[in-house]
This record gives C-alpha cells, sequence and structure tokens, in this order.
C-alpha cells in the first residue's frame, strides 16, 4: 500500500493519479450494447430470452420460464432461517423509516391578487430495478433500491436479476418480497436494461432504472438515459478514513478492507497527522491480511489504488477530504461533529469510532447507494426524492394575469417572439 506525504514535492500530481479511474467502455462493448438494445427494441422477448440464454447459459423456450411469481418470493422469504429473515426485516425497517423522512410533499401561497403558484409533487408510475445476479448477490441492495421508491408512493417496481446457470439467490428473493417488488424477471445484462427501457410483450417499460451492474449494465443505462431516467452510473466503492491516530489501528485496517474486498478496483485510503499511526495500520494490514477470504482482491485493490496519506494537521485533511468528494467517509476522531462543517463533498459521513462504514451498507437506515469518482462534488445518495417528481403550479386571478401580462409583454417583445407578447396581452384589463 503506498505511502504519500502531503507536504512532499509532486504529491498533488500522485493524489490525482491515484484518484484516476478509467472504467469507461471501449468501443467494442459500446458497440455490442448498441447490437443488444437494437435487438431487444425490435424483437422483445425472443431476442431477450435468446440473450438469456447465451450469456446466463440456460435453455429456456419463454419469458413464462424466467417470470417469477410473488408466491415464489413468498416461499424465498419463509424458507430464511429465524436470524435471516429478522436481519432482513430489522434492515428494512430503519431503512423504511429513514427514508420517510426524505419524502417531499406538495406545497402552494397564495398572492394578494388571488395569485396561486405552488408546486406539485407525484411519484413515478413505474421503476426499474436492476440487482446483479449469481454470486454477485447483494440483497441489501434490493432494499435500498425498493424502498424509497415505495416510500415515495411508486406504483409498480419491477426487478430484474439475472441467474447465470439457473443459480437462485434466495435472499435476494426474499429481501424482494420484504421491500414490495411487484414483479421479478431473472433476466441481466444489456438485455434486460433495454427490456425495462423500451418494453417488450412481457416486460413493461419503465420510467427510471437503478441499480448497479457490470460494464455491459452501466453502458446500457448510459444509452437509454433520455427514453428512461436512471439513477446514477457509479464507478468502484471507495472509502476514505480521517482518523486523528488514537483509533485502535486494527479496526482501520479492517475498515479499509471493508471496501476493498468488493473488487480489484476499489479504493481505500486512510489520511491523518500522526504518521506512527499510518505505521501502526500498516502493520495492522500485514497481520490481518492473510486471514481475510477475499485476500488476493483486497491485496490487489490496496496495492492498486490504495494510499495512506499524511498531513500536517486536521486542517489540511479535511481540506485534502473535499478534494477527493469520497463515497464513503469515515471521520474517526474524538469529536467528529466539530468537523461535519468543514466537510462539503461526500457521499457518506460516518462520524466518531464506532460508526463502521459497514453498519452504512446494511441496516444503520441511510442509502448505500452513492456518488463515487469524485461526482459527490455535485450529487447525493438515492433517496425517495429520486422517485418523485416536481411539478410547477400557476394559476392568475384576472388582477395578476393583468399585471404580470405587462411584464411578460415586454420581456417577450425584446426576445423577438410576439406570439408570446400577445398571448400574454389578451389578458391584460383594458
Amino acid at each position: 500500500m503506498r505511502r504519500l506525504n502531503q507536504s512532499d514535492r509532486g504529491f498533488q500530481a500522485e493524489l490525482e493519479q491515484l484518484l484516476a479511474w478509467e472504467g469507461v467502455s471501449n468501443e467494442q462493448v459500446n458497440q455490442t450494447v448498441r447490437e443488444i438494445l437494437g435487438e431487444i427494441r425490435s424483437r422483445g422477448d425472443t431476442a431477450l430470452v435468446e440473450y438469456t440464454n447465451r450469456f446466463d447459459r440456460l435453455s429456456v423456450e419463454n419469458m413464462a420460464a424466467l417470470t417469477l411469481s410473488p408466491q415464489q418470493l413468498q416461499r424465498a422469504l419463509d424458507g430464511l432461517t429465524e436470524d435471516q429473515r429478522r436481519a432482513l426485516e430489522h434492515a428494512a425497517e430503519r431503512i423504511r423509516l429513514y427514508h420517510k423522512h426524505q419524502k417531499m410533499e406538495s406545497w402552494n401561497y397564495t398572492e394578494a391578487d388571488g395569485t396561486l403558484l405552488g408546486q406539485q409533487v407525484t411519484p413515478l408510475d413505474r421503476v426499474g430495478l436492476y440487482v446483479p445476479g449469481g454470486k454477485a448477490a447483494y440483497p441489501s441492495s434490493v432494499l435500498m433500491n425498493a424502498l424509497p421508491a415505495k416510500v415515495a408512493g411508486v406504483e409498480e417496481l419491477i426487478m430484474v436479476v439475472p441467474t447465470p446457470d439457473g443459480v437462485v439467490n434466495e435472499l435476494v428473493l426474499a429481501a424482494a418480497a420484504i421491500s414490495g417488488v411487484d414483479r421479478v424477471y431473472t433476466v441481466g445484462g444489456a438485455q434486460a436494461v433495454a427490456a425495462l427501457a423500451y418494453g417488450t410483450e412481457t416486460v413493461p417499460q419503465v420510467d427510471k432504472i437503478v441499480g448497479p451492474g457490470n460494464i455491459y449494465v452501466a453502458t446500457a443505462k448510459g444509452m437509454v438515459f433520455g427514453s428512461v431516467g436512471i439513477d446514477m452510473i457509479a464507478g468502484p466503492s471507495e472509502i476514505l478514513v480521517v482518523c486523528d491516530g488514537k483509533t485502535d489501528s486494527e479496526w482501520i485496517a479492517m475498515d479499509l478492507f471493508s471496501q476493498a474486498e468488493h473488487d480489484e478496483d476499489a479504493q481505500s485510503i486512510l489520511i491523518s497527522p500522526d504518521g506512527d499511526f499510518l505505521d501502526q495500520v500498516e502493520q495492522s494490514i500485514e497481520k490481518l491480511l492473510d486471514g481475510m477470504e477475499r485476500a488476493d482482491i483486497i491485496r490487489t485493490a490496496l496495492a492498486d489504488r490504495g494510499a495512506l496519506i499524511q498531513v500536517e494537521d486536521m486542517e489540511r485533511a479535511l481540506e485534502l477530504t473535499n478534494y477527493i468528494a469520497p463515497e464513503h467517509l469515515e471521520l474517526s476522531v474524538e469529536d467528529p461533529e466539530a468537523l461535519l462543517p468543514s466537510i462539503r463533498h461526500a457521499g457518506a459521513i460516518f462520524m466518531g469510532r464506532y460508526t463502521a462504514e459497514a453498519l452504512g451498507d446494511y441496516c444503520a437506515g441511510p442509502n448505500h447507494v452513492l456518488p463515487t469518482s469524485r461526482t459527490a462534488r455535485f450529487s447525493s445518495p438515492l433517496g425517495v426524492y429520486d422517485f418523485q417528481k416536481r411539478s410547477s403550479l400557476i394559476m392568475c386571478s384576472a388582477e395578476g394575469a393583468a399585471e404580470l401580462g405587462k411584464t411578460a409583454s415586454i420581456l417577450a417583445r425584446g426576445e423577438g417572439l410576439t406570439a408570446h407578447a400577445r398571448s400574454a396581452e389578451y389578458r391584460i384589463q383594458r
């Protein structure tokens, strides 16, 4: 794991190189995805079944074999161990409760002349949820994507989840049952994104697609944006820990592991003004790494994209934090609330020595779908607001129309838009 010092010459260039992530699609991926989108759009279910058989190594004849009933979801839930079911239900309840606080409501006000202005908030009609399948299955992602949509009032939630070699993850199906998912199709990849975006004979067209996926899924989401909405195109998982040097070094090492184990492109960074503490964490990493089940993945991620960074003081640490704009930020310090006003860019902020980022991944309550690759500078976690739309309300009284019409007329004629001007002028009382 590389060591950097903010005071060193060339530090900024090294940091930028560390943060750079080239995960964009190449032309071959783009071409493949464009072909799949076109085939699904023109041939619907037939193409969807063909691609599913090819990529997921199945041999089904129609979409009926790729459709799960509500009864199957409920059986998956009923088949869990008591501990698994209790954990899923506990996480779901906390996520639901947190997101209820985000729900926007309609509002309006009436001006003195009787003109009404306001905003009407309505949920999306139908949302598509993409869930990775096979071994890379995340029931927590089902909860995090589905529950905010349901809290927002989305009428219908369509889930797609691939089942390579026919492997079905019962926890994922159970999470769908708990979350109130309405329909589930066992399809994945770019073909599933296309089906959600354009609709087929079986899969209904949705208004927005959310959920993580591989490079083909991410590329497809980017290409269908405009026909439907999307949540984001996320990069590899990230964690940035800012520590004053007084937290147990093994705790910090394991926190860094918790994101590095996702995949080889994940990024784990520790910033501290205490050089001796960085040494201790490095020793803890060496001590603990071999005992991890995903040691090879963690080792690669830490070597390629990880860093231990020494800074002059905590003020410099916070400046660097805002530049990095991490997906997950741990403030492992004595008084994290005192630092909070200085944090401008972070997807989620975990405050204090006892708040492991892993709690946020599963059951703390806030959403774990977060902006990556420095996009926290301008974007936010997934939430209820992503499943609601806002319509402006304008209702003019006769008096209000007359007064506003004068202003509109002058501005419209200044732009050379005569019809605009005359439309407003007709309503000016003579």
